[in-house]
């Protein structure tokens, strides 16, 4: 595990920050849905499933399996700790629902628990937050060992939380070491998924003449990317539109950037270009606005352009019914049940190898 971490750490190219998240999610009164689900993602990329129905863990990647195959000793382990972090979590529902008065009908709570490893510092950041019915509930400070109740009904919880000390110290702990001994341990066995580079397929898109151009690029991993438009060379603000990075289907990544081109003349459209910017790339991906190359749905009412947008969004909403229900979480923290004891050695010997 060294060995690998002084390579993960001496990696190509630009800083490179690695997660693990999981959510949890919990249920009442909903039909014909688990009462407690839990997801792992690691790197944005989701590596293991449980529910309260199935009470087993299944890998979600190919080399999930072979960590499975390759490491019974963890996975005994992980299959054992998901059963139990479930009941946990199942319990702490039941606590909020009869303290909150609210036994009856629909309610939902969900726990982000997440780390995050930057390769090239060692900084370690992490999250513990807990959601509501849809909205913020408590969230752990990892710095203090404290809960922030953004919520007046979430102060009373603060309070009791705070004042459990031993529970606090253990979620902080978790953060800074199991749960990073848990990321380790699966890059190790997806390090040829998880740490590659593949790039995008860029293409020009249009519904109708008068509609925006909008410059689509799919298929790219990681998610370290940018895209942009540009005039006569200068980055445009104004009339363009910038989608969010969404996951496909197969575990890589797309992106859109929508130009309004009502006020462009014809003769001023080669004025015009696309850019894709990746992280660790030194070539960009420029793609000239040219009528020639836009493809349209008057023309193909079929576009396999299309389809990986279709995908995407269909795998987006399965994600966020069984991983996280109504909670918009922050990219920049992330979680992990912990690692069996003979992965767990000290942090600070991974984060600072002997070489």
């Amino acid at each position: 595990m060294k060995l690998f971490l002084l390579l993960l750490l001496c990696h190509v190219s630009s800083p490179v920050k690695h997660s693990m998240k999981v959510f949890f999610t919990a249920s009442s009164a909903v039909p014909n849905f688990p009462e407690v689900v839990a997801v792992m993602l690691v790197n944005d990329v989701e590596t293991g499933y449980c529910d309260s129905k199935i009470k087993t863990a299944i890998p979600k990647q190919v080399w999930m399996e072979k960590l499975r195959d390759g490491d019974p000793t963890f996975w005994r382990w992980y299959t054992g700790e998901c059963t139990v972090q479930q009941q946990v979590f199942k319990e702490e529902f039941h606590s909020l629902n009869k303290r909150l008065n609210k036994t009856g009908g629909v309610h939902i709570l969900q726990r982000l628990l997440s780390c995050e490893l930057d390769e090239e510092t060692g900084e370690i950041n992490g999250l513990n937050q807990y959601g509501y019915d849809g909205e913020d509930f408590l969230v752990f400070q990892l710095e203090t060992h404290t809960w922030i109740a953004p919520k007046p009904q979430s102060v009373i919880f603060k309070h009791m939380w705070d004042g459990d000390r031993t529970r606090n110290d253990f979620f902080a702990n978790f953060i800074n070491r199991v749960c990073i001994d848990c990321l380790l341990k699966q890059l190790e066995y997806g390090r040829s998924f998880l740490l590659r580079t593949a790039l995008p397929s860029v293409s020009l898109l249009q519904k109708t003449p008068s509609s925006p151009v909008s410059c689509h690029a799919t298929g790219f991993y990681p998610d370290r990317a940018m895209m942009f438009w540009r005039k006569d060379g200068e980055e445009l603000d104004e009339d363009v539109d910038r989608g969010e990075i969404l996951p496909n289907h197969d575990g890589t990544f797309q992106m859109r950037a929508d130009l309004n081109i009502s006020s462009v003349s014809p003769e001023d459209w080669r004025r015009y270009d696309c850019v894709f910017q990746f992280s660790g790339v030194k070539e960009d991906i420029i793609t000239k606005l040219d009528q020639a190359e836009i493809r349209t749905n008057r023309a193909e009412k079929s576009s396999d352009v299309t389809l990986p947008i279709t995908a995407a969004v269909a795998a987006l909403a399965v994600m966020l019914m069984s991983a996280t229900g109504f909670i918009v979480y922050k990219k920049k923290k992330d979680k992990c049940p912990p690692c069996p004891p003979d992965n767990s050695s000290e942090l600070s010997e991974k984060l600072n190898p002997q070489t």
